[in-house]
């Protein structure tokens, strides 16, 4: 049975507040030209992101992971309130950016975010409580597949960084889940695997060729140069 946790975040006993000081973050200034991609007109991940999890990070969704050096913690486990760093990649080079709502297990979360095309998103409009899996070997949150909508199938395999969580980053690295690694559930066949062929299995990259992407479901945030 799954456990679905909403509410305040924590770290062990101490509840999370928004409390990361904005001149800090002021001072690290950006490393790049920021474009807050909308599609269709709405709102961009970026400041919804922002506004949603209290992590006030400035920039490019691609660079917030570097950007959090040294102000956010990071990781690799799933915590409610964090986000969820996607990288550049072909269908969307300034990354993007989720806010996780709800934890089920090692391997499944469920997000709110912006600018998504897809079932129950309308044109840079906000989806809420979308479910998110993780397909990665190692159960590291390096590899997800996003429903589309609440169909019970999901997308593309897209890369990401991990975690950033609105609390310090004290130098320590923070805790994996302390329970067994699960295995990635069976889902259907991605549309595309939008990772460097390096971060990929000699078995997911010979899957992946063998997939007619002409069958790729339209829904599933369709090619885009910015998000």
């Amino acid at each position: 049975m799954s456990l679905k946790m909403s509410g305040t975040a924590s770290t062990g006993s101490k509840s999370v507040s928004h409390s990361v000081s904005t001149a800090h973050i002021a001072a690290k200034g950006s490393k790049s030209h920021v474009q807050y991609a909308k599609w269709g007109g709405g709102i961009s991940c970026v400041p919804f992101a922002r506004q949603a999890s209290g992590i006030e990070l400035k920039g490019n969704a691609a660079n917030w992971w570097d950007e959090a050096d040294g102000i956010y913690a990071r990781g690799s486990t799933p915590e409610l309130g964090s986000v969820l760093n996607f990288r550049a990649n072909s269908s969307m080079r300034l990354g993007h950016v989720a806010v996780v709502s709800a934890v089920i297990n090692s391997r499944e979360i469920e997000i709110d975010h912006a600018n998504w095309a897809g079932p129950g998103a309308g044109n840079g409009g906000i989806s809420r409580n979308m479910s998110v899996i993780d397909v990665s070997p190692d159960n590291d949150w390096t590899a997800v597949r996003v429903g589309l909508g609440h169909t019970g199938q999901y997308g593309s395999i897209y890369p990401t960084y991990g975690f950033i969580y609105d609390h310090k980053d004290t130098g320590n690295t923070e805790p994996t889940f302390a329970a067994s690694v699960i295995p990635a559930p069976v889902l259907n066949a991605p549309p595309r695997d939008l990772r460097p062929i390096s971060q990929r299995t000699a078995v997911e990259t010979q899957v992946s060729q063998n997939i007619d992407f002409s069958l790729a479901d339209p829904a599933d945030a369709p090619f885009r140069n910015i998000r």
